[in-house]
């Protein structure tokens, strides 16, 4: 089956100087053609990082075209009600442009110690928030009385605008395979290389044999960083630090750094491994890098992914 690739952009860390350089840069990407805008979900954190749902929001407001996603929210974080309604929020705001995904959250992550919260819990209370979150959104009046969640007649309205809310799941353990099998409309990769996520994506099919679901071939999504320069560039040093103290990988492995030319071919690589969706994160310090970067990206690699991969169009089916 033919697969239509779109490529969009994401940060982690706020490499902005200024608030206006912030926003320069989304209304370069809702006016340069990229698919979407993803924030990645950190609360504590001494580094600056914007939190992901009001960020989602705001990004609302200002856009008109371009489509935005966490990659991914961290559930076990998040009380889900709340979670269901700012999600159900925001997609009605923005005419239906919401790509929510979500995962257990990183066991690296500073929340656990600091909020004093365990992390042994984290897969079976994201199992029961999803099921409330889908519950709700379809507009049900929910008593839920699970291990971590109690409810008695809760919902929300309005209820998202799309009609089937994409839920894309993270994560790439054995539990995160079964979990996009068991309940996911897609699977979202994190920092792995083509090679991982081509077993992922074949683990998550295999799985799907057994849950009796399907997961549209387009839905599988990977991650990585890029950079028109290399490492020796001013301020990427830095990026590259808080990457390994963030992750514990080591950046070489997955960056992509050189020209156009380089990053074509690490996105060709994660095609070949079945991905479809990208989340590409400029290597960047600063407002002017940042808008350069995303530049040369829009300029030098978009034109030549619409030469690669024409976009198909969907029929959809009669029966």
């Amino acid at each position: 089956m033919a697969r239509n690739i779109a490529v969009g952009v994401g940060i982690m860390e706020y490499p902005f100087q200024t608030t206006d350089g912030f926003w320069r840069w989304v209304d370069l990407c809702e006016q340069g053609g990229l698919d979407s805008i993803w924030q990645t979900d950190r609360i504590v954190s001494r580094t600056p990082i914007l939190e992901c749902m009001t960020t989602l929001a705001a990004i609302a407001g200002r856009t008109r075209r371009i489509k935005f996603g966490v990659n991914v929210v961290s559930v076990a974080l998040r009380e889900p009600v709340l979670l269901a309604k700012q999600c159900a929020t925001i997609d009605v705001l923005s005419g239906g442009r919401l790509l929510p995904g979500f995962g257990i959250g990183s066991p690296r992550g500073a929340e656990w110690t600091a909020m004093h919260l365990d992390t042994t819990t984290r897969g079976r209370k994201t199992d029961e928030a999803l099921e409330i979150i889908s519950r709700l959104w379809s507009g049900e009046s929910l008593d839920y009385a699970g291990r971590h969640f109690k409810l008695t007649k809760a919902s929300i309205s309005p209820v998202p605008v799309q009609p089937d809310l994409p839920m894309w799941i993270g994560g790439s353990s054995e539990a995160a395979i079964k979990r996009t099998a068991r309940v996911g409309t897609g699977w979202q990769a994190g920092a792995e290389t083509p090679a991982f996520v081509g077993e992922v994506i074949a683990g998550i099919k295999a799985a799907l044999v057994d849950t009796g679901r399907t997961i549209d071939e387009d839905h599988y999504g990977a991650a990585f960083a890029f950079r028109f320069g290399g490492p020796d560039d001013a301020g990427v040093a830095k990026v590259m630090e808080q990457y390994k103290a963030r992750t514990g990988r080591d950046p070489n492995d997955l960056f992509a750094m050189g020209d156009a030319e380089v990053i074509l071919q690490r996105l060709s690589e994660y095609v070949a491994a079945g991905a479809s969706k990208f989340i590409l994160r400029p290597i960047a310090d600063g407002d002017a890098d940042m808008l350069a970067q995303t530049k040369r990206l829009v300029e030098e690699v978009l034109p030549r992914v619409a030469a690669r991969w024409p976009r198909q169009r969907k029929v959809a089916a009669l029966f």
